[in-house]
């Protein structure tokens, strides 16, 4: 770790910033974040990257969570020394295009913005307008978060055109529609059957949810279906544009995104169900609420780096599933794609 951040200052003569200059800056600045990402441009973002691209692709599913883990921690999005730099830049900045994300849209944002909106979406509404409200709230934080944090190989530079555009607010409104099913038909019958009314209010939202928070990954990120992204050999050079790649980019993501949400869903319900049978909860009713959203959060904030680490974030494909173009220019068996969040 040490020998990266020396190397990234040597390299940083070519910036004019000397090793002693930039400590200085470094020490008198309170906004070092600004520095840092100034100073690691989307040159020596990639060099980051073919550094540890095949590390990355040939690690464990155990090492990946742990280094999400420390990417996830929180207190990044509040760090700002040089010691922190390796961290804040592979929680800030996006490796695609070396912009600072949004605060709310990064890798370590997710936990501590999510929590309360699935919380919200979680609870037993009586009326269909909260329960509209909070599905709103929520899948409009998800649209955002993938689409900051999808692959933007191809639309670096690009604004968001108005097309785009309303397919954002098409796959918010509709995914808000089907996260809402299973509370309106609570809503809208009544139920004699306890079985029946258990289905519809605990069981149903746990797919429905993942089926919705997997939509919204896939139509956010639509344009990587249809423009493809960039390909790259084990060195970092460009070889193509793949629709192949962009495909099984979100693909895994939409699984990933399942995954999280459907099991932060169903595990505090399952808890909250054995709980209620429980003597302490007998004595102390008032105390499940409370119970079953500190199980959600931490439910969540474990799903998070296990979701995030299914699939590798550099991505790795082979070539024969790739265009016969981007077949033609490679000799190598294996490419690698920006898979995103």
């Amino acid at each position: 770790m040490e020998g990266n951040v020396d190397q990234w200052r040597r390299e940083g003569q070519d910036c004019q910033l000397s090793r002693i200059e930039l400590d200085s800056r470094i020490s008198q600045n309170s906004h070092a974040l600004t520095l840092i990402t100034k100073f690691l441009t989307l040159k020596y973002l990639r060099v980051l990257k073919v550094q540890i691209k095949a590390k990355i692709v040939s690690e464990s599913f155990f090492r990946r969570f742990l280094q999400l883990v420390d990417i996830l921690d929180p207190t990044t999005l509040l760090a700002s020394n040089i010691k922190e730099a390796v961290k804040l830049t592979l929680s800030s900045v996006h490796p695609d295009t070396g912009n600072v994300l949004p605060t709310v849209f990064r890798v370590s944002a997710f936990a501590p913005f999510a929590s309360p909106l699935i919380i919200a979406i979680l609870l037993p509404h009586k009326r269909m307008k909260p329960a509209l409200l909070c599905q709103l709230l929520f899948q409009s934080y998800s649209a955002g978060y993938n689409l900051a944090n999808g692959n933007k190989t191809t639309c670096k530079d690009e604004k968001m055109p108005l097309n785009k555009f309303l397919l954002l607010i098409g796959a918010v409104s509709y995914t808000t529609c089907l996260g809402v099913v299973p509370q309106f038909v609570v809503s809208r019958y009544s139920f004699n059957s306890p079985a029946m009314y258990t289905f519809f209010r605990k069981i149903l939202p746990v797919p429905v949810l993942a089926i919705a928070s997997a939509f919204n990954v896939a139509v956010v990120r639509g344009s990587e279906f249809e423009k493809g992204v960039e390909v790259t050999d084990k060195n970092g050079n460009v070889v193509g544009i793949s629709q192949a790649a962009g495909t099984k980019a979100v693909k895994d993501t939409a699984v990933s995104r399942a995954v999280l949400i459907g099991t932060t869903a169903a595990a505090p319900t399952m808890i909250v169900s054995y709980l209620q049978r429980t003597n302490f909860i007998r004595r102390f009713p008032h105390a499940l609420a409370p119970i079953g959203h500190v199980t959600t959060i931490l439910i969540l904030g474990l799903m998070v780096p296990i979701s995030f680490s299914l699939f590798p974030q550099m991505g790795k494909i082979n070539k024969s599933k790739l265009e016969p173009l981007i077949q033609a220019n490679t000799t190598e068996d294996e490419l690698y794609y920006n898979r995103g969040l």
